[in-house]
């Protein structure tokens, strides 16, 4: 079975609703290892609670390439397929990249190109977009720019606070995270330029 590396830094939503779909079959693949930067990461007590090997490796002090490695060799000790962010706040280093040629994936609250960065979903209310959503990208060397793998668009309702609208994405988040991870495992596809082609 094709196994999984999750790197979070807080509560890990995604995470546990990719667990989910995990121990229920839905999805077809295993939780080799969670990994956060910070031992307060409330993803690592889920991990813990759900029978799952998580470990913390502390950021703090430590040089980002050096930490990059610490965390690529538990992901290589744990002989992961694919390595999946959920909510993990840190840029990763070009050599970490480079380790896992695409095989990082990433979920982002917003409809990229749109509102990179942090709380985009806020970004996207402030800025009165009309719709929201979620995409399902893997990671290149550049914030939030790598080839998509997945979009979900979500109406802004005129009821909307920025709260509200990031419970609705993150509901849509939740499950075309899983979905992604699936097709990508499954094979079969291709980058041609930017984008990913499923299928012959």
């Amino acid at each position: 079975m094709k196994r999984l590396g999750v790197l979070l830094s807080g509560r890990g939503s995604n995470f546990e609703a990719i667990a989910r779909n995990c121990a229920s079959g839905t999805l077809q693949a295993e939780i080799g290892v969670v990994i956060s930067n910070r031992e307060d990461a409330v993803g690592l007590e889920t991990a813990h609670r759900m029978g799952i090997p998580a470990v913390c490796i502390p950021a703090r002090g430590v040089e980002r390439q050096q930490h990059d490695a610490l965390v690529a060799a538990e992901l290589d000790r744990a002989q992961v397929d694919l390595v999946i962010l959920a909510g993990y706040m840190r840029i990763l280093s070009a050599s970490f990249i480079q380790h896992f040629p695409n095989r990082i994936l990433n979920i982002h609250p917003a409809l990229l190109p749109a509102f990179p960065g942090l709380d985009a979903q806020h970004q996207a209310w402030e800025y009165g977009v009309r719709v929201a959503g979620c995409t399902v990208h893997f990671v290149d060397e550049k914030m939030d720019s790598g080839p998509i793998l997945a979009q979900a668009v979500v109406p802004v309702m005129e009821s909307d606070t920025a709260a509200v609208l990031a419970e609705r994405i993150l509901a849509q988040e939740h499950q075309i995270y899983s979905e992604t991870i699936a097709k990508v495992l499954a094979g079969g596809w291709r980058i041609e330029g930017r984008r990913v082609l499923f299928g012959e």
